[in-house]
């Protein structure tokens, strides 16, 4: 049985995470997984190069010893402020005697789809296909080997800041990693926690993370929209640090102990908490409505932007599934109700389901880009697109590799 490694990078606002997956018999199973915050983003901009490196050695490592192997390739996400999007077409005529639509005039009509002009200083991260038409004939999704005169294809392009994309390569090469290649997080996401029947009614997923929050919505089993918002959870522990006059790190002690993001969920239940104060003054009682108040204006604030995102885009109609909220800032208490709230329309929380191993660890919404980009690099591999992430060590003792992961998910489930 082939056991290649697939190593997900995410490096985010507030975390970085890895993880390493190989593909079993069953399928995809994770196998290590690490974590380590990080301070080197700003709304995915980066701020301290040598902190993301450190951050990123610090999670690989974690995960490599998790797993029993030593990382070398490494599939990244890249988000943040820096990105942009839109959609083309590109239109080709058949020049066979036969009028047969062939592989080389799909190309084509996607290298002019792509020929676009776009801002200067980015460049282009990935061309999607959307969908063809064939001498009119509409929603084709594979037009190869049908007769036809002309052959037009949309695409959906995804673009990002060429010194971005070049200062992320270079944080992977300096922690000692060789980049396959860059993923947008809100595609390696969606590879996650979205089910291929939201895809084809219609979904949003909004990605709530520490700097940013990202959209991407589907439609007929296609990519349709992608958009960044730029507010995240990180605002959410800045507002309770201004309001409560509250250290930074003790705000975000508050919000992952004690936050919600919908204050009718107390039901009264409206307990007191002793809050540190900034300057060394005396601690203060609060309730926790207030702290929950500050939190629910904030995500009303981050939710209605997206949702302003989605009516922007002329799609909100073609939503048929719903919204699935995934990332770190989906996982306060609270936030289902308070985005169907501000959507009007049935929300989940999306959390990576589609694989074994250490599942437990994994599958919370906060890894599922991670776990997406293994995804990635597992599907780009069955095309002969991509290569292995690792190779493994050496492993003595009973169980040997399979071993090792039996014991770390029981030392992992004792301790966490």
């Amino acid at each position: 049985m082939d056991n290649d490694v697939y190593v997900g990078l995410d490096i985010g606002t507030t975390k970085v995470a890895c993880i390493i997956a190989t593909r079993g018999e069953g399928g995809l199973e994770v196998v290590g997984v690490g974590k380590c915050n990080s301070i080197g983003l700003r709304k995915g901009v980066m701020r301290n190069m040598l902190n993301i490196v450190e951050s990123i050695q610090t999670a690989v490592k974690e995960a490599e010893l998790m797993a029993g192997v030593d990382v070398e390739d490494v599939w990244v996400g890249i988000a943040g402020d820096t990105i942009r999007a839109l959609n083309s077409t590109g239109s080709v005529a058949m020049t066979h005697e036969d009028r047969e639509i062939r592989q080389e005039d799909i190309d084509r009509a996607i290298d002019i789809a792509k020929t676009v002009q776009i801002q200067e200083a980015y460049e282009q991260l990935h061309v999607i296909p959307q969908e063809f038409s064939v001498d009119n004939l509409n929603g084709i999704k594979q037009p190869l080997g049908m007769i036809g005169v002309r052959l037009e294809t949309k695409v959906h392009i995804i673009t990002a800041q060429t010194t971005s994309i070049q200062n992320i390569t270079k944080c992977v090469k300096d922690a000692g990693l060789h980049l396959n290649k860059l993923v947008l997080d809100h595609l390696a996401a969606s590879n996650a926690v979205l089910d291929k029947d939201e895809k084809e009614l219609g979904v949003a997923l909004v990605d709530i993370g520490g700097g940013t929050s990202n959209i991407a919505i589907y439609h007929d089993d296609n990519i349709r929209h992608t958009s960044i918002v730029k507010e995240g959870g990180e605002d959410v522990t800045r507002d309770i640090s201004i309001v409560l006059k509250t250290p930074p790190t003790e705000a975000e002690k508050i919000k992952k102990l004690h936050g919600c993001a919908y204050l009718p969920l107390l039901r009264g239940d409206d307990e007191s908490l002793m809050v540190q104060m900034t300057g060394g003054r005396d601690d203060r009682e609060i309730k926790r409505s207030l702290l929950v108040e500050v939190i629910e204006a904030r995500m009303d604030e981050v939710l209605g932007l997206a949702r302003q995102d989605i009516e922007k885009s002329g799609l909100l109609s073609q939503i048929g599934a719903g919204v699935v909220l995934t990332g770190g800032g989906s996982q306060m208490p609270g936030m289902r109700e308070k985005a169907e709230s501000v959507f009007h329309m049935p929300v989940r929380i999306g959390s990576p389901q589609k694989f074994g191993g250490l599942a437990d660890m994994a599958k919370t919404p906060m890894f599922a880009t991670g776990v997406g980009l293994c995804m990635f690099g597992a599907e780009s591999a069955q095309t002969g697109v991509s290569h292995k992430g690792g190779k493994k060590k050496s492993s003595g003792g009973e169980g040997g590799y399979n071993g090792i992961v039996k014991k770390v998910s029981s030392w992992f489930s004792k301790y966490f």
